[in-house]
């Protein structure tokens, strides 16, 4: 049987559990937060009051923190992608609409309310140029991008296990930012969305301890072949207008880790976290191949964090089009 013949029939065997864990990873439509609960209310005669308020402490938040929120809330906006690609997964099944899609559909629109929540937010700020903000997001959805996962389950489900732990330091880090500065609500919101980012974290990682129990081998070489190109994070395609795909990750990278909200060392411990939690040291009745593979995964955190630790991260800001210049503090 092909490899691919097998990841399908691992998959089908794996669906009759996904009703399970939607209820275990996913919270009900009625019970989950919604963008409205952190911002001002239109309807009320306290709106422009609170939109002034959130202007205000505004002004206590740094450049870079800005570049930061914004380019996590391009990277949450780029949903469509996220779902068209997962959508294309082999197992998941679009026009029937078997488990596995029914889980791509509930997860989008959980991932929905971040990119809505954090828009909205900075539409009222009055610190960021929303129409540059806005072509970038569109660039960044009509561009495509390549993961490197393929339409191979085991390589997607380790990329959204790394993916969605990232989202979640990324998110908590710019929280309290956000709260030691004084913007309580803001560093709310941050942190309820680094919430929804655990969540999916551990769903993913689930799904990818299942896998290993009936197909180890397999398993371990996709493991294997994610970490060996390296995770691309999704706004390693971000652009600003006018340039070519990729130009503004480098320097939105470079600021994330100045402000310490991402860093190389994150992504070394991300590693080393998945590791552990799939016992990776534990599996058994590995074929050579799959060995080889363990042994360069359990090698490769430490020649990882090396490597981070020579990293020269540059003092100055870069002026980015999202961020007027005026709001340099």
């Amino acid at each position: 049987m092909s490899l691919k013949n097998v990841r399908l029939e691992v998959m089908q065997f794996l669906e009759k559990d996904v009703n399970t864990l939607i209820e275990k990873y996913l919270i009900p439509i009625e019970k989950i937060w919604q963008p409205s609960d952190f911002l001002p209310n239109s309807e009320d005669s306290t709106f422009f009051d609170e939109v002034k308020e959130i202007r205000e402490l505004s002004k206590e938040l740094p450049y870079d923190f800005w570049v930061v929120l914004v380019g996590d809330m391009i990277t949450e906006e780029a949903l469509p992608s996220y779902e068209s690609w997962l959508m294309d997964v082999e197992g998941v099944e679009q026009i029937e609409r078997n488990g596995w899609s029914k889980w791509v559909q509930h997860w989008t629109a959980e991932e929905n309310r971040h990119g809505d929540v954090l828009n909205k937010y900075l539409y009222l700020s009055g610190r960021v140029n929303m129409r540059e903000i806005e072509k970038t997001t569109q660039y960044l959805i009509a561009d495509g991008f390549d993961l490197g996962t393929d339409r191979d389950p085991y390589k997607n489900f380790v990329y959204t296990s790394f993916q969605e732990l990232a989202t979640y330091i990324s998110h908590n880090r710019v929280a309290k930012i956000a709260k030691d500065k004084g913007n309580k609500q803001l560093s709310k919101m941050c942190k309820i969305i680094s919430g929804d980012e655990m969540r999916h974290h551990h769903a993913y990682s689930e799904f990818v301890e299942r896998i290993f129990a009936v197909d180890p081998n397999q398993m371990m070489m996709a493991f294997h072949y994610m970490m060996k190109q390296k995770i691309a994070m999704p706004a390693h395609f971000l652009r600003e207008s006018g340039n070519k795909i990729g130009t503004a990750f480098e320097e939105f990278s470079n600021t994330a880790q100045r402000i310490g909200v991402y860093t190389s060392a994150d992504y070394v411990d991300i590693l080393d976290k998945l590791i552990k939690r799939w016992e990776i040291d534990k599996i058994t009745n590995l074929n050579d191949e799959a060995e080889r593979a363990r042994d360069y995964l359990m090698k490769l955190p430490s020649r990882m964090m090396r490597l981070a630790e020579r990293i020269n991260i540059p003092e100055n800001s870069f002026q980015f089009k999202w961020v007027e210049p005026a709001v340099i503090k």
